[in-house]
């Protein structure tokens, strides 16, 4: 196993996930560990000498800012405020996504801002190195100061409360830790607001979705030239000139993307009875480009986000001060997300359309993809399903950051909600891929009705691919474990 180095270098998406799905090993590297205790002396330097008061360090928290808490209860104050903030409630995050954010976390405060204990982001590496996933619920975030509730679940686990997954099973962590002769982290001052403030599930969220996404928006063209093939559709809407007097940068790289697919077919060189295609077909570079486009500005954001310190209040010992601001706000990455979450839902919608117009009987095509239409009802209610699920993503996209409820007796009075954002987006690209398994269901059914062998070589091979897990329907028969099928089959290829 390899390991990587936290030493302030700026991670990208792509390294990210390499880093996570290589299991790599990360450890802190000897300049994160002088930063962070540099930090850390300094502030407890500062608390040493000083009667001011600091928020989160010798006050309460939110409404509570004008507490006192005395020197001696300065670590009971950090044990009771993880204790207190994990609220969590609702469905599971899933592990990828809490693995995601242990890491995360620990890019954020290894830094050296936050007045962390080595100690302390070296258990969180520990629990990423180690699988060691604490049990996170999508419910509690206002997303606004920080993630509070969610990752107040994760700092339970560093103080050895809470369930955590471990080698399959669900565990209290106290047992977990046994196994490894390890301790509970005992948390020193600011270090429960520390790792309590901050955006690391919604930017867990949010990178986990822009990487999948990327990759499933090149699926997408796939599938779409399949259609395109079914369909005896017409390449010259995706002929560079025409696509390149329009000036849309995503436009420009998903026509020449699906010209590049279909470049040696045969099927789409041959003579056309008609001389237009429906939009869901000729428009694939308008739309699908607007969502690359879209899905481009969201990984800036996040990729700065993933990169950056969120907590609060942040410390900079150079300067001698300790600055209680709004870093751990998430506006930047709720309206991107809410934004993200059309531009995903799209790539669903007119794939559905395209499903939709294969299945009509039309250039040659029989109704529902199905040689014997009448006693056979085919892929009449796939279609169907397909059609359900973009209606339910598009109530997904009613806007979470256009919402704001008053919090802490009013401190906290304007908040993101960029968390319900962030697993209303997860759930449109879920269903998302699951609506491109049906088209590519239907596209490879259609393809079989002209001829597979005159098709690309890129369509020739996916096609292969896609029937080793999904046949060809001669005969109605049980559809929805094909579906599920088809959808595995998308999410294994992203």
């Amino acid at each position: 196993m390899s390991t990587v180095e936290l030493n302030h270098e700026h991670f990208s998406l792509s390294r990210l996930f390499e880093v996570i799905k290589e299991n790599k090993n990360v450890v802190l590297s000897k300049s994160a560990k002088e930063a962070i205790q540099k930090c850390r002396d300094f502030l407890d330097n500062k608390i040493d000498n000083t009667e001011d008061r600091i928020y989160g360090v010798n006050t309460g928290f939110g409404s509570l800012y004008d507490q006192a808490i005395s020197r001696e209860e300065l670590a009971q104050l950090q044990v009771n405020l993880v204790r207190s903030h994990a609220c969590g409630t609702g469905e599971i995050v899933p592990k990828h996504i809490v693995k995601t954010m242990l890491l995360l976390k620990a890019i954020g405060l290894h830094y050296g801002n936050s007045g962390a204990q080595v100690e302390t982001v070296e258990r969180l590496l520990f629990y990423f190195n180690n699988d060691i996933i604490p049990v996170v619920y999508q419910q509690g975030s206002l997303g606004a100061s920080g993630d509070l509730a969610p990752l107040a679940h994760i700092a339970l686990a560093l103080i050895g409360e809470g369930e955590v997954e471990f080698k399959g099973k669900t565990s209290n962590t106290a047992n977990v830790l046994e196994e490894f002769n390890l301790t509970p982290i005992k948390l020193k001052s600011k270090e429960g607001l520390a790792l309590l403030n901050g955006t690391q599930f919604m930017s867990a969220y949010m990178a986990n979705v822009v990487f999948e996404a990327k990759k499933l928006l090149e699926l997408a063209n796939k599938t779409g030239a399949m259609s395109l093939e079914s369909y005896d559709g017409r390449i010259e809407p995706f002929t560079p000139s025409v696509n390149e007097i329009r000036n849309q940068q995503g436009q420009i790289q998903v026509a020449r993307d699906i010209h590049e697919i279909l470049s040696d077919s045969d099927l789409i060189k041959q003579h056309k009875e008609h001389v237009q295609d429906p939009y869901c077909l000729r428009c694939m570079p308008q739309v699908h480009g607007a969502s690359l486009d879209a899905l481009n500005y969201a990984e800036e954001i996040v990729t700065r986000e993933i990169n950056a310190v969120t907590d609060n209040p942040t410390v900079f010992p150079d300067e001698d001060a300790v600055i209680s601001a709004g870093n751990f706000h998430g506006q930047p990455l709720a309206i991107t997300m809410d934004f993200l979450s059309i531009a995903i839902a799209e790539l669903g919608s007119i794939s559905e359309r395209r499903t939709y117009k294969l299945q009509g009987g039309q250039r040659g095509l029989p109704a529902f993809l199905v040689a014997n239409p009448g006693l056979n009802s085919g892929f009449m209610i796939a279609q169907y399903t397909a059609a359900s699920i973009v209606s339910q993503n598009k109530q997904l996209c009613s806007p979470a950051s256009i919402d704001s409820i008053d919090s802490s007796n009013g401190q906290e009075d304007h908040v993101s909600m960029g968390a319900n954002a962030a697993t209303k987006l997860f759930k449109v690209l879920e269903n998302t891929k699951q609506i491109l398994g049906i088209e590519l269901m239907t596209a490879a059914q259609g393809l079989e009705f002209r001829d597979v062998n005159k098709t690309s070589s890129r369509l020739k091979e996916l096609h292969k691919s896609f029937r080793q897990e999904v046949p060809f329907i001669e005969n109605d028969r049980y559809m929805s474990d094909l579906l599920r099928k088809s959808k595995d089959f998308v999410s294994n290829n992203v």
